[in-house]
């Protein structure tokens, strides 16, 4: 075999994904495109994959990307003439609870938010649909006519063959060992057979694809975990259209094969692999039967499918999946390597998201940005403590058992912590905090008070820290209060080119004179907001960022990709050098007047500036800026000094009833005040003037902004999606997002984002109004409105302004 000496994109990995990649990169783009696979295709885990395909998730772009990982499967056949195997079945997901009916009813409302059919059953009606099932113990089912399954090894081929058509180039039986790399960009492609040198590589290499990573120094955070099924003989009176079925509560899932049932599960005390490097050889293979393992799904599955004790098993299923830490996917550019893109850790799900996955990722390393939102998806939510194998191992196993858990809201992980805290973690501990993890940083999420279990007890209604977390957001509201927010994401941008290229990145205007800060995004080609963020000039050359915590290495990435190549620009990571308290509230001032002696006036230190003041003998960096809508202040001091200061500041605030304060709290108040969080409310796929954050953006640039010429080019024309807010009266409705949003009865969105604002006694939710026609203040206002609940029809009222907001003098003065 002799290789071709150079391509523009080499695909590494022959399982579903790469070849979808290559297809999609082949057909859309007509890129010069080679795929090497170090066996034969299909060989790693695609081949084994028991091949259900649902598309609804929580995610809108990620239902997009499965919804057309359906519609592709529908007609790759008549392209290429090789079967897929696809079979719209539909999927029955059956609860035998009253919080996994909640959760169903929740998510048909999700379904019915983004513009799909799930209707819910009766036991007897779901039986109707899968005759041998017992469902004496069900509440109810729900039923997605549109979900399926396939062959993944006849829909790889197809894909092959179609990528071959479109003038792609596959090699098999070629392994990669290395790259030849220059200032972090590779320049080709080592392997057995030779060199390929090429502009860009995609990662697709499944359970491989960390150790094909690691060759570029990049980290892709997956565990190869062992998953079971077995497939029985024959089965009287089981019909060959028979719809799949999910168990969660008996954390089993169903389909038809071959006239008799594929089965298996997601079992709480899983199996891993390997945390070290997965064998090259290990391909067409698969584990030894462990039918003791087993024995939980066999039972649990027998007593939904009776006809199962009385058939034999043509053959088990054991082999290695590619996990993640999260449950979620992995896409996109690499951020330690300029020209590795990856595509890889599909949680049992890859047959499901393998067109829709391959279709966005061309995209994404032919134009450098995501097409969608795919942040859930995006390998920079992860940060340099997944490189920890056996932390991710850890982690991962825990998800993979949560697989089939109810999606009880705010929910948090419980392995590998704590993993990092701040200097305050012990006093903070003193004072009863409930901790929640964010890229592995411990932050209180809330405070029990004295005779109060300190844990969340999850529920589908009211969690138990509701009035705990209300108490908490009035006393910010009426006194003072400081959160411990050292977990926020800060770099340090400096040189000559500094001021230049974040002019460049940055839809605002950061020319302000040293000792001002600036509110900004920073946006896409399509002018989508990428991030959202605080610059803080605090010398002619020099800026401080601060982004959030799960933004840490997208944020940073973003902004090292799009700094114009030659300039005199450093950027740095500092996030651990400095710990960060938040001082909020209308006694803030009081506070910080008693621990320093810098002059902290309005008149002295306005709104939107930053100054370095000293407390309890440490130089602190203050910013005068608000999330919570309330007079206060950012203390960013060096982390060795954080206990100090922090000392300094409750001593101090005694008279004001100072008290430490949680996330939660802080969501509630932002929610009140209608303040935006990036990833749910604004994402890539919405722009400033849709999310009402126009004002943010800076008019009639002279040295133009990344997203400059995508707003001008829609400035004229009607916004068809408006951001606005929602309150509600019913006081036993519990807001969690993605509720659908009715307009005259109609719908017209969902909202991305709700919960309680305790000022206003109200829930509070955010979402965007939909009108092709347009969405004008009139539109918005002259309608009537209603959420969707669970299914449930509640009226509500919209808002266009921030629901409390008695007077914005509290954060100016």
């Amino acid at each position: 075999m002799t290789l071709p000496d150079r391509a523009q994109i080499v695909v590494i990995g022959g399982g579903i994904i790469g070849c979808s990649t290559a297809y999609h990169l082949a057909r859309d783009h007509k890129a010069d495109v080679i795929l090497l696979e170090q066996g034969k295709l299909t060989s790693g885990s695609t081949w084994h994959a028991a091949g259900l395909v649902g598309q609804l998730r929580s995610s809108a772009s990620i239902t997009k990307v499965l919804k057309y990982s359906v519609d592709l499967y529908k007609r790759l056949d008549q392209e290429t003439g090789l079967e897929t195997g696809w079979k719209m079945s539909g999927c029955l997901r059956i609860a035998t609870n009253q919080d996994r009916w909640i959760e169903y009813r929740r998510l048909a409302t999700t379904a019915q938010s983004f513009g799909m059919d799930m209707e819910l059953l009766s036991p007897q009606e779901a039986k109707a649909k899968f005759p041998l099932m017992q469902v004496d113990d069900l509440v109810g089912a729900s039923w997605l006519p549109s979900d399926g399954q396939a062959s993944p090894s006849d829909i790889t081929q197809s894909l092959a063959k179609g990528a071959r058509m479109h003038g792609a180039r596959i090699f098999e039986n070629v392994r990669v060992n290395g790259f030849d790399m220059k200032d972090g960009r590779i320049l080709a492609v080592k392997t057995d057979k030779g060199d390929i040198a090429c502009d860009k590589v995609v990662n697709c290499a499944g359970q491989w694809a960390r150790q094909i990573g690691e060759m570029a120094g990049i980290n892709v955070p997956l565990q190869p975990v062992k998953h079971q099924y077995v497939i029985t003989e024959k089965i009287d009176g089981l019909s060959s259209d028979a719809p799949t079925i999910r168990d969660p509560d008996r954390r089993t899932y169903f389909k038809e094969e071959v006239g008799g049932l594929s089965f298996g599960g997601y079992e709480p005390n899983p199996q891993g692999w390997t945390t070290g490097d997965v064998p090259n050889e290990f391909e067409f293979q698969l584990f030894d039967d462990d039918y003791d393992h087993f024995e939980q799904h066999m039972m649990q599955a027998i007593e939904r499918v009776p006809a199962l004790g009385n058939v034999g098993v043509r053959q088990m299923i054991n082999g290695p999946e590619s996990f993640t830490p999260d449950g979620n996917f992995i896409l996109g550019p690499a951020p330690e390597c300029a020209n590795m893109f990856v595509g890889a850790g599909f949680n049992a799900f890859g047959i499901a998201a393998g067109g829709g996955a391959g279709w966005v990722l061309a995209q994404w390393v032919i134009d450098g940005e995501a097409p969608l939102d795919l942040w859930v998806v995006d390998i920079r939510r992860f940060s340099e403590m997944h490189r920890d194998r056996q932390w991710v191992n850890d982690r991962t196993l825990e998800a993979y058992g949560k697989h089939y858990a109810i999606g009880f809201p705010h929910v948090e992980y419980e392995s590998g912590r704590p993993r990092i805290v701040s200097p305050l973690y012990d006093r903070l501990k003193a004072h009863r905090a409930v901790f929640g993890s964010k890229l592995g940083w411990e932050r209180p999420n809330w405070f029990a008070p004295e005779g109060m279990e300190a844990a969340d007890i999850p529920t589908m209604g009211r969690q138990n820290w509701f009035d705990a977390v209300g108490e908490e957001h009035r006393h910010v509201r009426e006194k003072v209060g400081v959160f411990d927010q050292s977990s926020f994401a800060k770099y340090e941008i400096s040189g000559s080119g500094a001021l230049a290229a974040l002019s460049h990145i940055c839809a605002n205007d950061v020319t302000k004179p040293v000792g001002r800060l600036t509110y900004t995004q920073l946006l896409n080609t399509r002018g989508g907001i990428e991030a959202d963020l605080t610059v803080a000039r605090i010398a002619d050359d020099k800026f401080y960022v601060v982004t959030g915590t799960g933004f840490r290495t997208h944020d940073l990435a973003w902004i090292r990709e799009h700094v114009p190549e030659g300039a005199d620009v450093q950027v740095e990571d500092i996030t651990e050098a400095y710990g960060t308290l938040s001082l909020m509230g209308p006694h803030a001032r009081d506070v910080l007047e008693k621990v320093t002696e810098a002059d902290v006036s309005n008149e002295a230190f306005p709104f939107g500036h930053v100054r370095e003041i000293g407390i309890a003998g440490s130089t602190v960096r203050a910013l005068r800026v608000t999330y919570v809508g309330e007079l206060g202040w950012e203390l960013h001091i060096p982390i060795a000094d954080i206990g100090e200061v922090f000392d300094a500041l409750m001593a101090a605030g005694q008279s004001w009833d100072i008290r430490p304060i949680g996330y939660r709290a802080l969501e509630s108040l932002r929610l009140e005040k209608g303040y935006r969080a990036w990833g749910s409310d604004i994402t890539p796929n919405d722009t400033p003037q849709e999310a009402g954050l126009g004002w943010a953006v800076r008019k009639n640039s002279n040295t133009g902004f990344i997203g400059e010429a995508a707003l001008k080019a829609i400035a004229e024309k009607p916004l068809t999606k408006r951001f606005a807010g929602f309150v509600i009266d019913d006081p036993d409705a519990v807001l969690v997002g993605r509720e659908t949003i009715l307009r005259n009865g109609e719908p017209v969105g969902y909202l991305t984002s709700g919960g309680f604002g305790y000022t206003i006694g109200k829930s509070v939710g955010y979402g965007y109004v939909r009108n092709e026609a347009g969405v004008s203040k009139e539109f918005l206002e002259d309608g009537t409105y209603e959420l969707v609940i669970a299914l449930d029809r509640v009226p509500a009222k919209i808002g266009l302004k921030p629901f409390f907001d008695p007077s914005n003098e509290k954060v100016k003065a």
